[in-house]
């Protein structure tokens, strides 16, 4: 799930991440589209990085496990111009996925 906090020409955000499939994770990567030019500026329990309106999460070395039914968070600070719309396009280790 997604659960922005926006302010003026900010905001922060927690991605709540559960695994629904039918086995367990060593690792995870995350990622999904900003559709109106948003900017993460920092984030905290992974690792992210952005290309354009592309954004993609890794896990740290602390929470890349994650069993059948198991979650994780993680949550970054960013920069929009106008309207801050939620991300779409998600994926969970390069499988679409729900948001929800």
């Amino acid at each position: 799930s997604y659960v922005p906090n926006s302010w003026g020409n900010g905001f922060t955000a927690e991605i709540r991440i559960r695994n629904d499939g039918p086995n367990a994770v060593n690792s995870w990567t995350f990622g999904f589209y900003f559709p109106a030019g948003q900017q993460v500026t920092n984030a905290w329990n992974a690792t992210v990085t952005q290309s354009g309106t592309q954004v993609n999460a890794r896990n740290m070395s602390y929470n890349g496990a994650l069993p059948v039914g198991g979650t994780v968070s993680f949550g970054f600070q960013g920069t929009h111009t106008g309207s801050n719309p939620s991300p779409t396009s998600f994926t969970f280790n390069g499988s679409v996925c729900r948001n929800g």
